[in-house]
């Protein structure tokens, strides 16, 4: 019995077929045969960049920026002392 691997599609590629759903200018199941993709998988992509696309215009974007940009910060702080950590035991013990 083989194992079938899941098809990934990258982010620009999503992003193309649901804005071509959210223009309506061809149906789902158009769409469906031109990338190749379940009808239902376009219509959750749609749905996705719908949810997403309020997100930019209430701000709720740019606080999730701020704050990947504030861990991110947190995240450097803790590997330098990490890193000083190590250097410290590593002198101590000789190594």
């Amino acid at each position: 019995m083989s194992k079938t691997k899941r098809k990934r599609y990258a982010a620009d590629f999503k992003a193309k077929v649901a804005i071509e759903a959210i223009k309506g200018e061809h149906t789902t199941a158009e769409l469906a045969i031109r990338y190749g993709i379940h009808p239902n998988q376009i219509g959750e992509w749609k749905k996705q960049a719908l949810a997403g696309m309020v997100g930019v215009f209430t701000g709720k974007y740019e606080r999730s920026n701020s704050s990947h940009e504030t861990q991110v910060t947190e995240l450097h702080a803790k590997i330098g002392q990490l890193t000083v950590e190590r250097d410290f035991l590593a002198k101590a013990f000789g190594r």
